[in-house]
């Protein structure tokens, strides 16, 4: 995941070091939340449930083994295909704590649903300052 331009100055100069060993060093190239493989084209059912080639086995969004109820939904019309890439992210939310145990590696998947607050506190800030210079200005609100 792409850090935003406005944040870079809150990591360190190390970064793209730093996080190569907590993605490929000690997470071994999976995702530390659900064990999905970094590179790897992965079949999912959109609900957290994919599909582990290695093990021949359904995973659900913790990475244990997973049942599919067969024969109540066509299981094959609902698989879609995502290549996981892996992030470094901050247990604490914290950039400048970079310590080893505050690190940690996370699918697309499992570092947006870590970020999930962060993300609607944005969202918030930002309807709340669209509305608030639409107040001020007299502007429409978009």
């Amino acid at each position: 995941m792409p850090i935003r331009r406005e944040h870079r100055f809150f990591y360190p100069i190390d970064w793209p070091q730093l996080s190569a060993v907590i993605r490929f060093r000690r997470a071994g190239g999976r995702c530390e939340g659900c064990g999905r493989p970094h590179g790897q084209l992965v079949y999912h059912l959109g609900d957290g449930r994919w599909w582990d080639a290695e093990k021949a086995a359904w995973r659900d969004g913790r990475g244990c083994s997973a049942r599919l109820a067969l024969g109540m939904v066509d299981v094959l019309a609902l698989v879609r295909t995502t290549r996981v890439v892996l992030a470094a992210a901050h247990r604490n939310h914290d950039t400048a704590d970079n310590a080893s145990a505050n690190l940690v590696a996370f699918c697309q998947r499992c570092h947006m649903i870590h970020d999930r607050p962060e993300h609607r506190r944005r969202r918030w800030r930002t309807l709340f300052r669209r509305k608030a210079l639409g107040d001020l200005l007299g502007g429409p609100y978009r």
